[in-house]
């Protein structure tokens, strides 16, 4: 049985910024959710002079037949804090200083915006601690780094810093909390509920968009020619937000090279099907769902090699490289090993999973792809044989492999669906775990095989699973194809 340990949060609040407030809101918080709850501080000397520390440890259990308050500690110790909360930069700093701030553990959040010390403002010179500093070793010491100007954010809400940090909390996904759960814990104080909901919404929204890829902006296309693809994209601005538009018209036009109009159709109904969802209209999440969609429909079977390989821009591409001059000639030889899940995976789904099963034909198969072979694309021969492949595209809906990606991109939305029920922030976490499926051969099955690990975990822990949890796996996967690293984050996390 993993020992559970409890989640360790410690507040840095200057007077009148409303630490103790938020403090109280995380107790209610694990409270009125199933954990024991216990929070203590200890007062800075003045306002500037010294910040008072706010410590909260949450356990689960409270309300369970037969738990037992356990016994909790009264004070933080270095690298023992999950999460940091400043108001303020330099308070970050102290905590970085303290210890409490650890890279294998530790998210912080903090506003960056500066209230000088008096040995800043003393000085002779400028005494002012340089601001790129103090952010550069915080980065370096946390897990996780959350940062934005939240003073500027209460003062536009008409609310304090304390609230903008529980709205930054949520949205780091650290804790095992609903949105819902979040905002009704404001809502029972009962005192400046309007303006704290408003600080509370904009502190999230900055916390995601810090995590969220950047938007990258695309120049317009020309309009296109082909009616049925104009209507493709006028269905873009009906059914997505604004700040999923563009991902989605790249996302079309991938389908487009990919596939066909039908397949780009596709691509739009279930991300408008997704965007109907509960939890899942969030602009940050369609278009994460966008892009990783597009990136999965269009996976990298033999067909797309085979279509990729004899393109014009990629010979182009390559005499450029080798800086091919005129009379010369040049040779391209491709070294292809396909597996033998590959191959029968692009034949149609029957015979594909006939060959598939142990048999003679499946011996035989076995044997011929031992050995890969060298196809040369800059000759008659293995040009035609690479096009020929590539040309089967137009029966590739009727291959196990596309069958296979369905069911797959089935399950996936699935659980980006459930998860956005009750925690968009997982659901989030839930879409971008779609990173680790990608390329083909070998890498492909050691992505997909941790992906599933992930998915599992997913399965199994569902409303208990953290946000940030789940991104710290992803990250373990994705730093080590082997999965050693992801076997080892999950048995530091008794997850496994």
């Amino acid at each position: 049985m993993p020992v559970l340990q409890p989640i360790k949060i410690a507040i840095l609040a200057m007077g009148g910024e409303g630490g103790g407030v938020l403090a109280d809101w995380i107790v209610s918080l694990g409270e009125d959710n199933g954990y024991f709850a216990q929070t203590t501080s200890v007062p800075g000397v003045a306002q500037r002079t010294g910040a008072t520390i706010y410590y909260v440890e949450l356990f689960p259990g409270l309300g369970k037949p037969g738990a037992q308050p356990p016994v909790l500690a009264l004070m933080p110790m270095p690298g023992d804090v999950d999460v940091v909360l400043a108001s303020e930069l330099m308070e970050a700093g102290r905590a970085v200083q303290r210890g409490l701030v650890t890279p294998e553990r530790t998210t912080l959040i903090t506003s960056t915006h500066r209230v000088y010390a008096i040995g800043e403002k003393t000085a002779m010179g400028d005494g002012r601690v340089n601001n790129d500093t103090l952010i550069s070793h915080a980065s370096n010491a946390a897990k996780q780094f959350i940062r934005f100007d939240m003073a500027r954010a209460a003062e536009e809400t008409g609310s304090v810093i304390s609230a903008v940090l529980f709205g930054a909390l949520y949205g780091s996904g650290v804790l095992p909390f609903s949105e819902e759960q979040f905002t009704e814990t404001i809502k029972r104080g009962g005192v400046g509920v309007k303006p704290s909901l408003a600080a509370f919404a904009l502190g999230a929204q900055n916390a995601r968009l810090e995590e969220a890829a950047p938007m990258v902006a695309i120049p317009p296309a020309p309009a296109p020619t082909d009616a049925r693809v104009a209507a493709l994209l006028e269905r873009i601005p009906r059914e997505l937000p604004e700040e999923a538009s563009a991902t989605a018209i790249e996302g079309v036009r991938r389908m487009l090279d990919y596939q066909d109009v039908a397949y780009a159709s596709l691509y739009l109904d279930r991300l408008r099907d997704l965007s109907r969802q509960p939890g899942c209209d969030s602009p940050v999440l369609l278009r994460e769902a966008a892009r990783h969609l597009a990136l999965w429909m269009s996976w990298e079977d033999t067909i797309r090699v085979a279509d990729l390989k004899i393109r014009a821009s990629r010979f182009a591409r390559v005499r450029d490289e080798v800086r091919l001059q005129e009379r010369q000639l040049l040779s391209i030889n491709e070294y292809m090993h396909p597996r033998l899940e590959e191959i029968c995976e692009t034949l149609p789904a029957g015979l594909g999973r006939w060959l598939l099963k142990p048999g003679t034909a499946n011996r035989l198969l076995s044997a011929t792809t031992r050995k890969g072979r060298v196809v040369t694309t800059s000759s008659l021969g293995g040009y035609l044989l690479l096009w020929g492949l590539s040309r089967w595209r137009r029966g590739r809906r009727l291959t196990l492999r596309y069958q296979l990606e369905t069911a797959r991109i089935t399950q996936w939305l699935q659980y980006v669906v459930r998860a956005g029920a009750f925690n968009p922030a997982l659901a989030l976490e839930i879409v971008q775990c779609q990173r680790l499926v990608k390329g083909y051969g070998d890498t492909h099955a050691r992505g997909l095989r941790n992906y599933q690990i992930l998915i599992d975990i997913v399965e199994r822990h569902d409303r208990h699973l953290a946000p940030a949890t789940l991104r710290e796996l992803r990250d373990a996967a994705l730093a080590d194809e082997h999965g050693d690293k992801l076997r080892e984050c999950q048995r530091r996390l008794a997850l496994n």
